[in-house]
This record gives C-alpha cells, sequence and structure tokens, in this order.
C-alpha cells in the first residue's frame, strides 16, 4: 500500500493517570482493520518508532504508537533533549562499562556544566531503573482500549510489538490477558515471570544473538512459556547484537537480521489476527 493511502496524525488518548500522546497511523480506506500497539524503545516516541507504525499501516493495519513518557509525572524530564543527552552520555562510555553505576558515576562528574549534569542524571535515573512500569502498563491498556473501541478496527484484533524497553512493555502487556498477539524485539520477561500464565494470544520472542544481557535469561522465559503451555514462537540471529532492527542506529543495525523480523512479524499477524 503506497504511503498515499494511509493517513496519520498526532493524537492523545485517555492514559490511567492523565492524557497520553500518540502517533496514529492507518488505512485510509473505510472498513475495519486489525490493530498494533507499537511500543517505543527508552528514546521516547522517535522517527524510527513512526516509521515503523506506517510500515505496519501500509501493511493494512492500524497502528498506535503512544509516547508514554508524556504523562504528567515524566514530561518534564524526560524531554527529547534530556533524553538525547542522556543516552548521547552512555554511548560514550565503553560498552562493558554502561552498567557499572560506580563507573557511571565517576564519569558523570566529570561533566563540567552542572546544569547538564543535573539533568543527565535525573533523567537516567528515571530511564534506568525509575519509571513506573506497572503504572505506563496501564497506560497501554488504555491504549487497547482505545483502539478497540474504533469503528475502524476489527474488535478483538489488538496486537502489541515492542523494541528493547517497548519490547518487554510489550510483553508485560500481554501478561495483562488482552492482546490478540504480541511481538518481543530484544526486550526484558515479565517480572514476576509467573504473569506468564495470564497471556491469552500466541507470541514472538526476537532476539540477538550477541545481546548478552537480555539473553542471559531467556532460558526462564521459554521455560515458562513451556510450562503454562502458550503458542511461542522465538528465533534468534548469531552476530546480531541488541537494537539491530533500529535502522537509525548504525552501530546496531543489521539489514539482514532485520528484514527476516520483519518478515516474520508479518507472517506472525497474519497467522493471529487475520
Amino acid at each position: 500500500m503506497p504511503t498515499s493511502e494511509i493517513q496519520d496524525e498526532m493524537m492523545i488518548y485517555d492514559g490511567s493517570t492523565g492524557k497520553i500522546e500518540a502517533y496514529l497511523s492507518r488505512p485510509r480506506n473505510s472498513g475495519k482493520h486489525p490493530a498494533v500497539v507499537v511500543i517505543h524503545e527508552i528514546f521516547g516516541l522517535s522517527d524510527h518508532i513512526k516509521d515503523v507504525a506506517n510500515r505496519f499501516a501500509s501493511q493494512g493495519y492500524v497502528a498506535l504508537a503512544p509516547q508514554l513518557f508524556s504523562r504528567q509525572d515524566l514530561k518534564p524530564i524526560l524531554t527529547p533533549e534530556n533524553i538525547g543527552a542522556a543516552m548521547g552520555f552512555m554511548r560514550s562510555l565503553p560498552t562493558g562499562k554502561m552498567r557499572d553505576m560506580k563507573f557511571v558515576q565517576e564519569e558523570l562528574q566529570k561533566i563540567p556544566d552542572e546544569n547538564k549534569r543535573s539533568n543527565i542524571g535525573r533523567t537516567m535515573g528515571l530511564l534506568f531503573g525509575g519509571l513506573p512500569k506497572e503504572s505506563l502498563v496501564e497506560d497501554l491498556l488504555c491504549g487497547v482500549d482505545f483502539l478497540d473501541r474504533q469503528d475502524y478496527v476489527t474488535k478483538g484484533k489488538v496486537a502489541s510489538v515492542g523494541f528493547c524497553f517497548g519490547g518487554g512493555m510489550s510483553v508485560a502487556l500481554a501478561c495483562k490477558g488482552k492482546t490478540a498477539a504480541c511481538v518481543i524485539f530484544y526486550g526484558e520477561n515479565p517480572e514476576p515471570i509467573e504473569q506468564v500464565r495470564n497471556i491469552a494470544g500466541p507470541i514472538l520472542g526476537l532476539y540477538g544473538g550477541d545481546d548478552e544481557r537480555i539473553n542471559a535469561n531467556l532460558d526462564k522465559l521459554v521455560k515458562a512459556m513451556t510450562t503454562y503451555k502458550k503458542d511461542f514462537e522465538m528465533r534468534i540471529y548469531p552476530g546480531a547484537p541488541h537494537a539491530f532492527f533500529n535502522d537509525t542506529n548504525k552501530q546496531t543495525y543489521r539489514e539482514e537480521a532485520a528484514k527476516d523480523a520483519w518478515d516474520r512479524v508479518l507472517r506472525f499477524y497474519s497467522r493471529t489476527l487475520s
């Protein structure tokens, strides 16, 4: 479907604690379509995520991409500028030291500008451990309900897909039992893992072979999916790092893996949302 045949807009829906900004992209033609909640990486709603939403719309899906950081308790700190500065700082660190909080704090103190140092510190504090994830899942549930009420969405056919932070949120949303299907791109496991028992629809997990932190716990996810007899597919791409699907990140993007993953997602949704 050409881009001229989709329509997109920034809109607002009611979340669990207030208004949530979101990007909505859908086929321009009339009729009902299955829908996908597209959940962003830790960077927030980016042009890349909007592009992914447009790709889904061009395939005949209604795509809603919430800006989870637009709620009033997060918006003042998690601005695009602060997130960009924090991620730029993190990328300046040696890969093996990014999770060494003592080292990170020492490097942070070397930033001469006090305001910049403070903003990066507060932003990182939220992004890496301070986010109200349970409440954010409720905001996503509100997004599912919003889609399910629209006359252009096929009722009961709302799925989710998420990347990195969003991958973990996608499966956490699925654990609420209200989505028809779930795709996880290199996201963390549900916590506690026993929540998997509540998943109602099929699950597809896509992971980079070199993503050691995420992959360290995949055995627990597989065991839970087996224990609770879930419809679960998983693909690990050898040589691919974390965030291999993001074609705006030249360091991590892996074209062959990304193209194969996209094809798998479309086939998975064709099976589960038809």
